[in-house]
């Protein structure tokens, strides 16, 4: 009797024995599946910045070399031509008066459009008027409609307000952003609770001072979100003050950018790629300044029930 239970307590510590022989080795080969997944992940993510990276590299070391040197060939060592470079391209164009005009705009209009934006925003989400629905959605179908229709009309409503050859029309419409209005009204939706409102007038706050002291921090990640992609697309923008705009003093960075493909500056490759690396520092900073907040934009919450 003794004997048959000693069998039997020994029967089940090598089942014990065995099934956690088993398991460890499915948690190894889990381990290791995952180790592999997170290697190939890490593998793709790091040849995808190399690829996205040339690009930028080959900019900055191209601005630094002669024309006859980039005809040679690429070369991962800078040249020692950046002031023969930027004395050709200063020869040609103001380079920094377009950079100085593209910085006034580019920021008034991503300063003017995040403000506004997120006001009207507010005022969709939370705000009840007659013709709310129907002006979103008029708001969604112009979000459609391409700029460059309008251009004609908008070029002869500039010319009968007087404002041709400055930087007002390059601004005002530009504040009027159906997308960024769209998508800071779908974030404020999810991340502001209507009972933080209440609280605020309940406290006797105005309107006003609600929207500047619960809204606007809350909604900030967005706003940030929001205004590099305006910053960005205000800078690169050809067309608008290409048609708007006569004096060469008043010229954008992209404007003086396409009439260096014209003039002899096209010649020297070099001084091109260092126009070019001009015109892209601005974007280059403010995406690093403001990048962490397209995750917070995601991530960020507040009250719920």
């Amino acid at each position: 009797m003794i004997g048959k239970q000693e069998q039997n307590m020994k029967l089940h510590s090598t089942n014990r024995t065995e099934n956690g022989n088993a398991f460890a080795m499915q948690e190894n080969a889990r381990k290791k599946k995952r180790r592999l997944v997170k290697g190939m992940i890490y593998t793709l993510l790091i040849a995808m910045a190399v690829v996205c990276f040339i690009p930028f590299f080959m900019m900055i070391i191209n601005a630094t070399r002669s024309n006859e040197a980039i005809l040679a060939g690429f070369s991962l060592m800078p040249g020692a031509a950046l002031a023969e470079n930027y004395a050709v391209l200063k020869d040609y164009v103001n380079i920094w008066s377009g950079f100085k005009n593209s910085l006034i705009v580019s920021v008034l209009v991503t300063v003017l459009s995040g403000y506004f934006s997120a006001m009207t925003a507010y005022g969709f989400a939370y705000y009840e008027f007659k013709g709310k629905n129907v002006l979103f959605i008029f708001m969604l179908v112009m979000m459609m409609v391409p700029g460059q229709l309008g251009l004609i009309g908008f070029y002869e409503l500039s010319k009968t307000l007087g404002i041709l050859d400055s930087f007002i029309p390059l601004i005002i419409p530009s504040i009027a952003s159906p997308f960024v209005v769209f998508f800071l009204r779908q974030y404020i939706q999810t991340t502001l609770h209507p009972s933080l409102i209440e609280a605020a007038r309940i406290d006797g706050a105005g309107e006003f001072k609600i929207f500047h002291i619960v809204a606007v921090p809350i909604m900030l990640p967005a706003i940030a979100t929001m205004s590099i992609f305006t910053f960005i697309g205000s800078w690169n923008n050809y067309l608008m003050p290409l048609v708007l705009l006569f004096s060469p003093e008043k010229y954008t960075l992209p404007v003086l950018m396409g009439f260096l493909k014209g003039s002899q500056v096209a010649e020297n490759l070099g001084s091109l790629y260092l126009g070019i690396a001009i015109s892209v520092v601005p974007i280059m900073i403010a995406f690093l300044f403001l990048s962490k907040y397209i995750v917070n934009s995601i991530s960020a919450g507040s009250v719920k029930e």
